[in-house]
């Protein structure tokens, strides 16, 4: 690597040991991040020895992705080291600036699967299908966001209700999206993205009996108690057990028996029997909330919605046998 006798290069001398072109020299000066040593008598650039490896680090941070900003911040860190004679180790700019582009290039990457399996979707249905489908994955944001699902929810639970007993209701209500979904998990998330934005959805979809008798506190206490019940329900379904009898129907009883301030008897069995029984459905929502939180090909976990009508076939059946 030759240099002028005065130790310097000009531009296109460093551009050509870069193996880049003047024009990217020429940008990268006029930006402040690569300083020139001197001027010619002609007026033209000159740069010194560290001008080479400088340039190197430069186009490798924007190769990486890594926004000018932020390369101006690693170099201007770098500069700091070096005036205080740090020569080891990256620094906290350099480390920032990384882990903040993997955090980018995850959400870009789960873009792209999304958008893979939804062209796969679109492209595997049948024509007739094509126009909906399109029009309903197309209202869907990309990576797709839970937000929508959650702010459903919130209109749904009693108000008032203590955000940790919200939060987690929320935990269990809302399925996660896929980081590599199939699309047949994409048309059910984007089936339910459509559900719950539909007018009638949030704080105007009708509500359950018990959340005007429980009230926020006990509301809180409802869903605490129907969160056991569901977790005990969902082991029996697991094992393919038919809807009976047992400490998770009981659970499931005392649950809502709070909720209305009053015991667990067989006249109270019978009346919940009988107000579940016209209570508003969700059961879509829970088909959909399935299909997306389960791998293709894995075992469905059972939901809350499934779990609560294995509940109340359970309650049914008491109650037609004690009667």
């Amino acid at each position: 690597m030759s240099m002028a006798h005065d130790g310097l290069w000009s531009i296109g001398e460093l551009a050509e040991h870069a193996g880049v072109t003047v024009k990217t020299v020429r940008f990268y000066s006029d930006q402040g991040l690569l300083p020139e040593a001197s001027r010619s008598a002609g007026g033209h650039r000159r740069y010194g020895p560290g001008a080479l490896e400088r340039l190197r680090l430069i186009r490798s941070l924007r190769t990486l992705g890594v926004p000018l900003p932020e390369v101006r911040r690693i170099l201007a860190e770098q500069d700091r080291r070096e005036e205080n004679g740090e020569r080891d180790g990256a620094g906290g700019a350099l480390e920032s600036a990384v882990a903040g582009r993997l955090r980018e290039l995850g959400s870009e990457l789960r873009a792209l699967r999304w958008r893979e399996a939804a062209l796969r979707l679109v492209h595997e249905c049948p024509p007739g299908e094509r126009a909906e489908r399109l029009m309903l994955i197309g209202s869907v944001e990309v990576p797709p966001s839970t937000a929508p699902l959650a702010r459903f929810w919130r209109g749904w639970l009693p108000p008032r209700m203590p955000a940790r007993a919200v939060d987690a209701f929320l935990q269990v209500a809302v399925p996660q999206v896929p980081d590599d979904p199939a699309p047949g998990q994409v048309l059910a998330f984007a089936r339910l993205h459509a559900l719950v934005s539909r007018p009638c959805s949030g704080a105007a979809q009708p509500q359950p009996a018990a959340h005007k008798a429980a009230g926020s506190e006990g509301a809180a206490v409802l869903y605490a108690g129907l969160d056991e019940a569901y977790r005990l329900a969902g082991v029996r379904i697991g094992r393919g057990e038919a809807p009976g009898p047992g400490e998770a129907l009981d659970g499931f009883v005392a649950a809502y028996a709070a909720a209305y301030r009053t015991r667990d008897t067989p006249d109270f069995r019978r009346l919940l029997a009988g107000q579940l029984a016209i209570d508003p459905r969700l059961d879509g929502y829970w088909e959909l909330a399935s299909v997306v939180a389960t791998a293709p090909g894995g075992r469905p976990e059972p939901t809350p919605g499934a779990a609560h009508d294995w509940l109340l076939t359970a309650l049914r059946g008491q109650v037609a046998a004690d009667a």
